[in-house]
């Protein structure tokens, strides 16, 4: 099973296992693959009817190709449409794979620790301990900048699916950073990071939708569970409400 969910495969349609399946063997003719790995929506969990078949691979390439005057290690890519689904393949060379797992490459971290495996070699289990030992504070930079990147992507065009990329990122890293284990599916990271609306009472605290101090409520008003308080929406800290604070008695001198 893949992260508690759907194995990779399962993940998709006949016709794009099929054409996967296609675009794996060609390539891996030209190229010798260290892991091909499912990517995008299908992998985070939130698949649409028009949603492209992403798969991010790991190559090794011929010596001679990186050693001399001008070595080459570009990396390979390919958007086609394949049988009437839509293919998308990128595949890294190993080396500079290897320096962004050391830099916190979220992106290169997720192909070699990701469980949405499709192809694989033998190389691969000896990478996985490896990256994992490599894994460091520094992925939460790669996390928090591709979360922003998408933010600013849904406020200038705003659709579900561009949101829930957006706390796909974040929740992907967070769990990361907590834990040291790596999720891709949106739904899992949900729940094990804690992630769920909900809203809390008590007498400090009441509806996450209410206000510090309503109209006419005086100093028994509620308190936004947030911290944030007389229902504004831009302190991020927690503050007493002016109106809450105690009266000093004044000074008297003897």
């Amino acid at each position: 099973m893949d992260d508690g969910m759907t194995a990779p495969w399962a993940r998709l349609t006949e016709a794009q296992r099929a054409s996967s399946r296609a675009v794996i063997v060609r390539e891996g003719a030209l190229r010798r693959h260290v892991v091909v790995a499912l990517s995008g929506a299908h992998a985070y969990g939130f698949p649409s009817p028009d949603s492209d078949v992403d798969l991010k691979a790991i190559h090794v390439a011929p010596t001679a190709g990186l050693l001399g005057l001008h070595p080459s290690a570009a990396p390979a890519d390919r958007l086609e449409v394949l049988d009437g689904v839509e293919m998308d393949y990128t595949s890294n060379e190993l080396g500079g794979v290897l320096a962004g797992i050391l830099k916190g490459n979220g992106n290169y971290i997720e192909r070699v620790l990701g469980a949405t495996l499709l192809a694989g070699s033998p190389w691969l289990e000896g990478l996985r301990p490896l990256a994992r030992g490599a894994l460091s504070r520094r992925v939460h930079r790669h996390y928090r900048g591709f979360a922003l990147g998408q933010r600013r992507e849904f406020d200038e065009a705003p659709t579900a699916k561009k949101l829930l990329y957006v706390l796909r990122t974040a929740l992907t890293g967070a769990h990361l950073l907590r834990s040291g284990e790596l999720v891709l599916d949106g739904r899992r990271c949900s729940t094990t990071t804690g992630w769920a609306p909900r809203t809390r009472w008590s007498r400090r605290s009441g509806p996450a939708s209410a206000r510090c101090c309503p109209r006419g409520s005086g100093r028994d008003g509620w308190r936004r569970s947030s911290g944030r308080s007389c229902g504004s929406t831009r302190r991020t800290r927690p503050r007493r409400c002016p109106r809450r604070r105690a009266t000093r008695p004044s000074s008297t001198r003897g």
